[in-house]
């Protein structure tokens, strides 16, 4: 059975902060609110995690997972970026958008694309995502809170909590999230690709 906490959305308590870092550490999945919708979260370099991670989103290893990060410096860290990618990051972060990019030999292998060496990466804005990468000084490893067969994401702890208790360690609840996920562009090549449509304007990437 998962655990359950109400964290509030402006002000998360360190407490429950601390104990959900200590869950992720321990090899935990969980479900937080981000900008867009709920997400999947686990450690970053915990194997096992990732593996359950992918089972439950029935998602094989050529679908991008996706690291979520504090600033443009942790995407400096795992990602390689030029100066036209780095000020179009600048412009849209924090923000409901994943990037796609060129991974640095800083991210295992397992999570970069088998054939391209490609990582998805965002900053999200919502501060209980932050405080958790704060408490954890590094990434989370997360993906769009969609249970297979389905389109849209779920946004309500409360139905998560239906769905998943038993399959994720803790359910964080700080309100309900959009239904729309992230707008994802594909950064990696000459040219900004729209990979996906969603709560992101497209006018920062002339598409």
């Amino acid at each position: 059975m998962s655990q359950y906490f109400y964290i509030h959305p402006d002000n998360p308590q360190a407490r429950l902060i601390k104990q959900a870092s200590q869950i992720i550490h321990s090899g935990g999945i969980v479900a937080i609110p981000t900008d867009s919708c709920y997400a999947l979260v686990c450690h970053l370099d915990d194997k096992s995690a990732v593996q359950r991670l992918r089972q439950i989103r029935a998602v094989d290893e050529k679908h991008h997972l996706t690291l979520l990060c504090r600033d443009l410096s942790d995407i400096a860290t795992y990602a390689k970026v030029d100066n036209r990618q780095y000020r179009l990051l600048k412009a849209a972060t924090p923000g409901p958008y994943t990037f796609i990019l060129e991974a640095t030999k800083e991210v295992p292998r397992r999570l970069s694309h088998p054939s391209r060496k490609t990582i998805g990466l965002r900053v999200p804005e919502n501060k209980i995502t932050h405080a958790l990468l704060a408490e954890l000084g590094q990434p989370l490893l997360g993906t769009t809170l969609i249970l297979p067969g389905q389109d849209d994401p779920l946004n309500e702890p409360e139905m998560i909590r239906d769905c998943l208790e038993r399959q994720i360690d803790l359910i964080v609840d700080g309100g309900a999230c959009s239904l729309q996920p992230t707008t994802v562009i594909d950064l990696s090549g000459d040219e900004s690709v729209l990979i996906r449509q969603g709560r992101g304007s497209l006018a920062l990437f002339g598409l």
